[in-house]
């Protein structure tokens, strides 16, 4: 039960911190990139978000399954799939 507050909670601190910057496609779409200008910035976004996932799961000192499901979660958020 414990288990899963805890998810819950990270749930909600993961989507309001997504919902404080626009997606990597969002971006894209506002510069209107297309081919490899594309590519090379949806390469670079996914790149800086794993990065910053990745510090936040550490700062939230996560290990294991919760680290990956949590960093995972991160990283689509940030870059904006579903």
């Amino acid at each position: 039960m414990k288990g899963l507050a805890i998810a819950a909670a990270l749930c909600l601190i993961t989507s309001a911190a997504a919902a404080q910057s626009p997606s990597c496609q969002a971006q894209a779409t506002e510069k209107k990139l297309a081919g490899a200008a594309l590519t090379s910035f949806m390469k670079k976004c996914q790149k800086d978000a794993k990065a910053s996932c990745d510090a936040a799961a550490t700062e939230k000192k996560l290990a294991g399954a919760a680290k990956t499901s949590f960093t995972k979660k991160c990283v689509t958020d940030a870059v904006g799939g579903t």
